[in-house]
């Protein structure tokens, strides 16, 4: 089997995200858990607008060290250090009036832009990205001011690649586009009805998932500085602790039913020397997850998960003689190549957007695959109760597995 073949500018900016955001979310919103309906005559609109812009600078974890000491990057080769970062951000939050805002108060969602620099232009580039984000204030300090949290996911693009006959050598990302992963905390103090000052820590991890090599990845931590002008004047500033003075969330099951594919690169041991093998390999995957319902913001159950992993379990397979782009195997048994397992799993969910963690372990696979399995996923409400999963899985907490994006359908949400 050969691998080869497997192969005013403010508001003109304003308008435009704000009409982004609009297009990708709506169809969320309207789902049964972010229906924006009244609940009784009010003022203030069911939706409020926010527009924010942010300054992050930050200290860049080296992913190099261990590539110098594996002989792979040379000591004249600079690593990074620093990065700073340019972020324009619109987003939305439903109101008092409505059952979601009053579920879930103060938080909000929305789409942004973002220009990243490390200062190394010729090796890495400048990449540019975009990302959808979420966040809210968790509890109240002062009249004004308020703890707050915001997660981003999105993709990043304008990467230098790895080249290795480009001077200087870029062992850091392997590919043009690479996710964008960011989390942090801060304070927000309100200085009018409308400006709102945010400022706080956060960090951030850029990769391509395995789907190129190479892929350490980059990793960042710091602070961020911004401003949040809010378009309704009326809007009140809620928390997620405030009492909600609404019907709360019942406790019940409810059952979710993932599916997903992607693909992935693959480094063997061959004679014990590793061997990057060409192409990519596909993967395919089902997780089935009964999940009791606490409250609005918690569920946690035990999932069944399935996997087809076409790189799994290959060495046995090799044929000698064989090397580099020529490499083959012969072709492995279907079910070698199939692994199952059992994983815990725990979720956040707020309107809109639910963020899944989970870790298990592989009883049934070769000896590739039966390992402990992390996994951490994003899903999109779309429409009632089916749902965009963006997932990735590690195994033994330190190495990539693959990918994991699909679409899941929820049974039995009385949310």
């Amino acid at each position: 089997m050969n691998n080869t073949n497997r192969t005013s500018l403010t508001g003109a900016i304003s308008t435009k995200l704000r009409a982004i955001a609009a297009a990708v979310l709506t169809g969320a919103a309207l789902s049964p858990v972010s229906a924006a309906t009244p609940a009784a005559a009010d003022s203030t609109s069911s939706i409020v607008s926010h527009l924010g812009f942010d300054m992050c600078g930050a200290y860049v974890g080296s992913s190099t060290s261990a590539l110098r000491d594996a002989g792979y990057y040379g000591d004249d080769q600079k690593e990074l250090r620093s990065a700073m970062s340019a972020h324009l951000k619109y987003s939305f939050s439903y109101s008092h009036s409505t059952r979601t805002g009053r579920l879930y108060p103060g938080a909000y969602q929305g789409i942004g832009l973002s220009m990243t620099s490390f200062f190394e232009n010729r090796r890495v580039g400048t990449p540019l990205g975009i990302y959808v984000f979420q966040g809210a204030p968790i509890f109240r300090l002062t009249p004004r001011l308020t703890f707050d949290y915001e997660w981003n996911f999105g993709a990043s693009f304008g990467w230098k690649k790895y080249d290795e006959d480009h001077t200087p050598v870029n062992l850091i990302v392997g590919s043009k586009t690479n996710a964008y992963i960011n989390v942090g905390f801060m304070l927000r103090y309100r200085l009018t009805s409308r400006l709102a000052l945010a400022a706080g820590i956060d960090m951030t991890h850029w990769s391509n998932g395995n789907t190129s090599w190479p892929n350490p990845g980059v990793n960042s931590i710091g602070g961020r500085a911004g401003l949040i002008y809010t378009f309704d004047s009326r809007a009140t500033q809620a928390t997620l602790s405030d009492m909600t003075g609404t019907e709360p969330v019942k406790p019940h099951f409810s059952y979710d039913l993932v599916i997903y594919g992607a693909a992935r690169k693959r480094m063997l041991h061959i004679n014990s020397a590793p061997q990057l093998l060409p192409g990519r390999f596909g993967i395919a995957g089902l997780n089935f997850a009964p999940m009791y319902n606490f409250n609005r913001f918690l569920r946690a159950g035990i999932s069944a998960d399935i996997q087809y992993d076409e790189s799994s379990g290959l060495g046995k397979y090799y044929v000698e003689g064989t090397y580099g782009d020529n490499i083959k195997f012969r072709r492995p048994d279907f079910f070698h190549q199939v692994s199952a397992g059992l994983s815990a799993r725990g979720e956040l969910v707020m309107p809109i957007f639910s963020i899944n963690a989970g870790m298990g372990y592989n009883i049934i696979g070769n000896s590739d695959s039966r390992n402990f399995y992390q996994v951490l996923a994003l899903k999109v409400n779309v429409w009632q109760h089916l749902f965009l999963h963006i997932g990735y899985q590690l195994n033994s907490f330190r190495n990539p597995n693959n990918l994991m994006i699909g679409l899941g359908y929820r049974f039995h949400d009385r949310r």
